[in-house]
């Protein structure tokens, strides 16, 4: 047996719904630091900004699973989809952090900002595009749409994440050293799907 396929037997005895809490654990623990005062001077730039890497993260990680599988021989296909669910629900984290602490609410200075800023347009832009994608993120809509359908609406996932990732680099007046390195993984992860692994 090989080291890939002792891994993937372990992950098999592992219930993929497990990462569902366990995912939501870098939530809980930005919320705890602004609520003990430890987000530092501006503690809702420091959550919607957390809210967004962690949204980031998990996004890179679902891009990762058919490279490693294709590649390494490592079987993450069943770890997904709480992947995929757990990256939106960081992205909403973010977009309601903007709105309801940063934007109070403004909704016509909101919408003012998606239209002006570009970071902020390709920020919402990946949101839709991940809503068709969360929405049918569940075995009812496989069967209903049919494999074939539901596999070209989930390639949403790649512009999705190029475009969350450009988000995230021209959000901050200097470009950020770890945004760039997030659009560089995105672009590389893109890339290696192209990769077929050898027959």
């Amino acid at each position: 047996m090989t080291a890939a396929e002792a891994f993937n037997a372990r992950l098999r005895s592992v219930p993929p719904g497990s990462l569902y809490l366990v995912a939501a654990l870098p939530a809980l623990w930005l919320i705890a630091k602004v609520m003990t005062g430890q987000a530092g001077a501006d503690p809702v730039k420091a959550l919607e900004l957390g809210f967004g890497r962690w949204g980031l993260k998990l996004f890179i990680a679902v891009l990762a699973v058919t490279p490693l599988r294709r590649l390494a021989g490592i079987n993450l296909i069943r770890w997904r989809r709480p992947l995929g669910v757990m990256a939106f629900v960081y992205v909403v984290l973010h977009l309601a952090t903007w709105l309801v602490l940063d934007m109070g609410l403004l909704w016509q200075q909101a919408l003012g900002d998606i239209v002006k800023r570009p970071y902020i347009t390709l920020g919402m832009v990946a949101f839709l595009m991940m809503l068709p994608l969360a929405m049918t993120s569940n075995d009812t809509s496989v069967r209903r749409l049919g494999g074939t359908r539901w596999r070209r609406l989930h390639r949403l996932t790649y512009p999705a994440a190029i475009l969350a990732a450009i988000h995230f680099v021209l959000q901050g007046k200097v470009w950020m050293p770890d945004a760039v390195l997030y659009l560089l993984i995105v672009a590389s992860l893109l890339l290696l799907r192209r990769i077929r692994a050898p027959r």
